[in-house]
């Protein structure tokens, strides 16, 4: 059955399509073409987001790895813009971390198309593999030095799942586990880390792409000594996550770290745990107990993934830089797809996934394969 779909523009990365047609059948695009003015409609149509970085929501980690908790995940982050994400797994016992990973990599084969939920594509493996003196949250007797045996564990439990991996580059062993992941084709992020500039170049030279939520779980920045943060924000090769939630990252470094990695190496994401969408209380992140008061998340002290959503960290950008709608969407969709050698982009003969924006900028609805599902 045929649909269209209209607006005042549509965005992509290679520029705006003023008052677009987009042709829809069977839950994918047939074509998308420049039309008439349609009058009163002030949309804008935009890709969904894509949150490379998520813990879970809705009251579920993915960690759980069960398909109740991935459809209540899914189903939470379409009605915040979200298309497609990793989950993020966090630092557990070994056995623990093999049977989620097993039962992620399920959920991403099984997943059924056409879906009204987000849709995982791969994982994020966030730790073992960090450093002991930035290991914010991560339970310190569960965070090991790099393995490339124990990486082929998780790897062969995850069915060659995991694109996405944070290390700590200065830990022994670290170096030969980015090459070796690297060749595989699993993008490596340097995080968790108190590596020096030396320790962050070599990280760099090693095959890793990308930094993990800059700032946090980082050696500081030192005017003699620029750390892995001032590699991150110096050094083109990397793509640079950030959280903008105002807690996790001051606006003020949110405009310093936006100037630095520019429109094409930016990446917006949640680091969300399962109280995402919650009301206040005490949730978990893997296994460990987490309070979020007045949105902020923290277990013993110490600030434990987020309660942020995507559609909030777009508007946080623009906030707080300036930037526009067209930047902040690159950051959340665009950036993370071309980090992981993905095309996610609206095109013939793609899924119908869109994100409707009214004209102040903020999210109206999300259309995933050709439906409105919020």
């Amino acid at each position: 059955m045929l649909h269209t779909l209209t607006a005042r523009r549509l965005l992509t990365p290679q520029g705006p399509i003023d008052h677009p047609v987009i042709t829809i059948e069977d839950g994918l695009i047939r074509s998308i073409r420049s039309g008439d003015d349609f009058g009163d409609d002030d949309s804008t149509l935009t890709s969904t987001f894509f949150d490379i970085h998520t813990h879970g929501a809705a009251n579920h980690d993915v960690m759980e790895a069960t398909p109740q908790a991935f459809a209540s995940v899914g189903q939470f982050l379409a009605t915040r813009g979200v298309g497609h994400y990793l989950p993020t797994t966090v630092t557990a016992p070994v056995e623990t971390t093999l049977r989620s990973l097993e039962g992620i990599a399920d959920a991403i084969e099984s997943q059924p198309q056409p879906n009204a939920c987000a849709t995982p594509v791969g994982i994020h493996l966030e730790g073992p593999f960090i450093s002991h003196e930035k290991k914010g949250v991560h339970p310190p007797a569960d965070i090991l030095p790099p393995s490339i045996a124990l990486f082929d564990r998780f790897q062969q439990a995850a069915r060659g799942h995991i694109r996405l991996m944070t290390i700590a580059p200065e830990t022994p062993g670290a170096l030969e586990l980015i090459e070796h992941a690297a060749r595989q084709g699993v993008r490596l992020s340097l995080g968790h880390s108190n590596a020096t500039a030396s320790e962050a170049l070599a990280g760099i030279a090693a095959g890793a792409t990308s930094a993990t939520h800059t700032f946090n779980a980082m050696r500081p920045l030192h005017h003699r000594e620029p750390g892995i943060l001032g590699t991150a924000l110096d050094d083109d090769r990397l793509f640079a996550e950030l959280i903008c939630d105002g807690i996790h990252v001051a606006p003020e470094l949110v405009r310093l770290w936006l100037k630095a990695k520019g429109p094409d190496r930016a990446i917006l994401i949640t680091d969300s745990m399962s109280a995402a969408g919650m009301p206040d209380g005490t949730y978990t992140l893997g296994t460990l107990p987490v309070t979020v008061t007045n949105g902020r998340a923290l277990s013993n002290g110490t600030i434990s993934g987020s309660v942020l959503t995507m559609d909030r960290a777009v508007a946080n950008l623009q906030e707080f830089t300036g930037a526009t709608l067209e930047t902040a969407l690159r950051l959340a969709s665009a950036n993370p797809a071309t980090l992981l050698g993905l095309d996610l982009q609206p095109a013939p003969a793609q899924p119908a996934n869109f994100n409707r924006f009214d004209a102040a900028g903020q999210l109206q609805s999300t259309i995933l394969w050709g439906k409105c599902i919020a």
